[in-house]
């Protein structure tokens, strides 16, 4: 059988996009404080753009090209990751801006593609997040700052998630309530977003809408009824029941003021959801997302909870680092360290994975 021709762009789109997330990662421990290297702390200022935009940015465009399948819809991944080259490069800041906008316009134009194709709420809600990312690049190029589009760039990734974990309730029983209650979620998320720009309510507001998100997503997903069973499916089901808690974290810190720019606990609002609950998904997905992308078998195997583990704790750590305030300074930096550590064994777990499928598709 020959080899899909597809298969080459799509690994380079992927590594552009694990360039950017390394670096995001290096940038983000400079903010901490660690000693990296001198390009990761030249990047400090653009962890959260190269985290969301030129790595999330890339994985969801490229995740989304391939179900479309058109051409055009690669063109999204292929801007996104090449904004985190120019970030990376320190080319000037708009060539970055410039690309990170054209890639969210081509996922927001797939999105509204398939919404043509199959209007339904959960494709909407994904047309939805889609245009959340557009709107906080849009708000960092018209600011000039990364912290108006904050709170957009988070909606972007919890809306997405939310909607596609949406499309997943049709295999449960109809429930009336669901969703309206969805709706309402949603749109207080975006409200408090929109509201941000002209009072700090919006961000309690915007708190607020997470939180809802997180208690619906805990009642109505269908990993409620998974975690009753084996081996993957139990082991998915986990990783996003854990992510919903870490939302519900996050919002709460949230509703306490925690997102306020300059806040005391900002650093935990933030993480407990970017981190906790968004890479509990990234953990949870990626044996299935991962093999349609790249075509490479990625067995189960119970190592897979060792970084899920790894990343709970290590969180744990780092928000309790931050509650404690400058007292507890060494305690956040090792919670960061260790973050970064359960993303290192994420990828060599991973990896390895790939490996054993391989070798027992030769056996």
């Amino acid at each position: 059988m020959s080899p899909d021709p597809r298969l080459v762009p799509r690994v380079l789109l992927l590594v552009l996009g694990m360039l950017s997330l390394v670096a995001g990662v290096g940038a983000g421990l400079a903010r901490l404080g660690a000693d990296v290297p001198a390009l990761a702390s030249a990047l400090a200022g653009w962890h959260a753009a190269l985290m969301v935009c030129a790595f999330f940015g890339t994985v969801i465009g490229l995740e989304r090209a391939v179900a479309l399948g058109h051409p055009i819809a690669y063109a999204g991944p292929l801007a996104s990751g090449l904004g985190g080259v120019a970030l990376l490069a320190g080319l000037p800041l708009p060539w970055a801006q410039l690309l990170f906008v054209l890639a969210s316009l081509v996922l927001v134009g797939g999105a509204i593609a398939v919404v043509r194709r199959q209007s339904a709420l959960f494709t909407r809600t994904l047309a939805v997040g889609a245009g959340c990312w557009l709107a906080g690049n849009l708000a960092w190029v018209a600011s000039g700052m990364i912290q108006p589009a904050i709170p957009w760039w988070l909606s972007f990734l919890v809306v997405t998630i939310a909607g596609e974990r949406l499309e997943l309730t049709r295999f449960l029983p109809a429930r009336r309530e669901a969703g309206p209650l969805f709706r309402v979620a949603v749109a207080t998320t975006l409200g408090g977003a929109v509201a941000a720009w002209y009072s700090p309510f919006g961000l309690v507001l915007f708190a607020a809408g997470l939180f809802a998100l997180s208690l619906w997503l805990l009642r109505y997903d269908i990993a409620r009824h998974n975690a009753r069973q084996r081996d993957l499916v139990r082991y998915i089901a986990l990783c996003l029941l854990s992510g919903y808690a870490w939302l519900a974290v996050g919002a709460a810190i949230g509703l306490a003021g925690g997102f306020a720019p300059g806040h005391l606990l900002r650093d935990a609002a933030l993480h407990a959801i970017a981190l906790g609950f968004v890479f509990a998904m990234v953990f949870g997905h990626a044996p299935i997302i991962f093999p349609a992308i790249a075509r490479v078998r990625i067995p189960y195997h119970p190592v897979f909870y060792l970084p899920l583990v790894l990343l709970h704790a290590s969180l744990a750590a780092r928000i309790a680092g931050t509650l404690a305030g400058g007292n507890a300074a060494p305690l956040l930096l090792a919670g960061g360290l260790a973050n970064a550590l359960a993303l290192l064994a994420f990828i060599v777990t991973m990896v390895g994975s790939v490996l054993r499928g391989r070798l027992a598709g030769r056996g």
